[in-house]
């Protein structure tokens, strides 16, 4: 019987040990610095079926090592979700999965910000779940190929932005814009892929375009798959296809709603950089690819004039850069973008750092945000960390 042990972990390991139980056989070995110390077979019909494995790492290869576990559980979480009914233990945490990409939307998602019940489809060699959030701007994806978690998406994460808009665009004979259908949207994606082409050996981007050699492409996989089954679900569900459709003419509507303020918002923003007391401005940015120091270009948020004083007393003048607040800025959440325009603080800090337009050309390769150590001053690095999280990626 063979033993599925990982032949890396074990020649790292001072002491490695695997144990596997199916078919009513058990078979174990123990290995000491990558060699066999031990190994037994047995029959048993005790035993559940599944693979037990315990290691401890090499000290003389691993200085002082210790484990992340968050990133080690949430792994685990990931494959749990691309094999239901698996269950893995972690130290006595035990991590298990029954309705798959669902359950990963459903654990990474407050459910009151659900906008309507996750849509759940699966089909041979590829499953999906869609939901809209009620409060969030940003697009959110979550793309597998073959069980692995590929977060930069690749070819199947673009299909799948893609085919959803077509499918939308179809079911409601309506040419919305792609970016009103998308807004707000939490979804995952996983596809299997034979022989999988990715861009980088970290594996976190596809670069296949095809399912196998001489199969159908990744593109026309998704396509039809969604054009068929996330169509017939929103015909059978109307409360959903509505829920759907009120979401999107209303992300329309603030879309107009932004366009006619946003000239007039340019337009004093930069009237007001021209004599901007609020901003002392550095003479490298992020964005000079011919300056030697660009990544050292920082810009300090402070909180009240004196504070912004003793920093721009102190600063270098040439890649640091000083904002000043005015007092607590405004707490955005559940608000609309049109918000940002109509405020004049946040109009102004948006023009410094240069985001309007997402985070692409950011003037300043640090933003340090310089409040005082006290509960006033935890509330405005909260109220500022929580403007970009809002709004960076909701244009």
């Amino acid at each position: 019987m063979d033993l599925p042990y990982s032949e890396i972990e074990n020649a790292l390991s001072s002491s490695f040990y695997v144990e596997s139980n199916r078919e009513s056989k058990s078979a174990a070995a123990k290995f000491e610095y990558g060699n066999l110390v031990d190994q037994e077979a047995i029959s048993s019909s005790s035993r559940r079926r599944g693979t037990k494995v315990t290691f401890i790492p090499d000290s003389s290869i691993f200085k002082n090592y210790r484990y992340r576990l968050e990133y080690v559980e949430r792994m685990l979480k990931y494959y749990v979700y691309l094999n239901p009914g698996l269950t893995i233990d972690l130290n006595g945490v035990k991590f298990h999965s029954e309705n798959g990409l669902k359950d990963l939307l459903e654990d990474q998602t407050n459910p009151s910000d659900l906008l309507y019940p996750i849509i759940h489809l699966k089909g041979e060699d590829i499953e999906v779940a869609i939901t809209h959030s009620r409060s969030q701007y940003s697009e959110e994806y979550h793309s597998f190929v073959n069980g692995q978690h590929t977060t930069q998406g690749g070819t199947h994460q673009a299909a799948f932005r893609e085919s959803l808009v077509k499918t939308i665009r179809e079911h409601f004979g309506k040419n919305f814009e792609a970016s009103d259908i998308r807004k707000s949207i939490i979804s995952a994606v996983s596809i299997k892929v034979m022989e999988p082409v990715f861009e980088s050996q970290t594996k976190t981007k596809l670069g296949s375009t095809e399912i196998g050699e001489g199969m159908t492409s990744v593109r026309s996989f998704i396509n039809d798959f969604l054009g068929t089954q996330l169509d017939n679900f929103l015909h059978k569900n109307t409360e959903t296809a509505e829920a759907i459709r009120r979401k999107i003419m209303q992300a329309e509507k603030e879309r107009k709603e932004l366009s006619g303020i946003r000239k007039l918002a340019k337009e004093r923003a930069k009237k007001a950089s021209l004599h901007n007391k609020k901003l002392r401005d550095c003479r490298v940015h992020l964005g000079d690819l011919k300056k030697d120091r660009r990544l050292e270009s920082s810009i300090f948020i402070t909180e009240g004039d004196s504070a912004s004083g003793s920093i721009t007393k102190s600063r270098d003048v040439n890649t640091q850069a000083v904002f000043s607040l005015r007092g607590k800025p405004l707490n955005t959440y559940g608000m609309t973008k049109k918000v940002v325009y109509e405020n004049e603080e946040f109009n102004l800090l948006q023009a410094a750092l240069n985001i309007e337009d997402g985070m692409e050309d950011l003037r300043y390769n640090n933003i340090v945000i310089a409040t005082d150590a006290d509960v006033d001053g935890m509330h405005i690095r909260l109220l500022l960390l929580l403007f970009p999280y809002n709004f960076s990626r909701a244009n």
